[in-house]
């Protein structure tokens, strides 16, 4: 269970190294357009936010990593729930139920993953 906990977390820093990428560098480019569903005009007046919630994302992969290759195991779940939050509410505030898909799903199954190797 333990490879599983790990594999399922830095899949999920991963996840949210490429939302990074996307929402930092590429918000305002054919990617960015194309994954976000947004037009040029309100992509380019909005790249500045997208770049704040990118740097965001890149915090909860780091503080995974972390919790991954140090002693400081303990620190995984709670980024895991916030990225769990994070999808939710994210999900309900742009009715796009494909944002907790994403999102929320994968750390949904990691949290799990590191309650049955805690405690079973």
């Amino acid at each position: 269970m333990y490879y599983t906990l790990i594999f399922l977390t830095v899949i999920v820093a991963f996840l949210h190294i490429y939302f990074m990428i996307l929402e930092m560098f590429l918000w305002t480019k054919p990617k960015g357009l194309k994954t976000f569903g947004l037009n040029k005009e309100f992509a380019e007046q909005s790249k500045v936010l997208a770049a704040n919630q990118g740097l965001y994302n890149g915090f909860l992969a780091v503080g995974l990593l972390w919790g991954v290759v140090s002693t400081y195991y303990h620190v995984i779940p709670f980024f895991l729930t916030c990225i769990i939050i994070a999808g939710i509410y994210g999900a309900y505030s742009t009715k796009k139920i494909s944002l907790f898909y994403v999102q929320s799903i994968p750390a949904i199954l990691a949290l799990i993953s590191f309650i049955i190797y805690t405690f079973f």
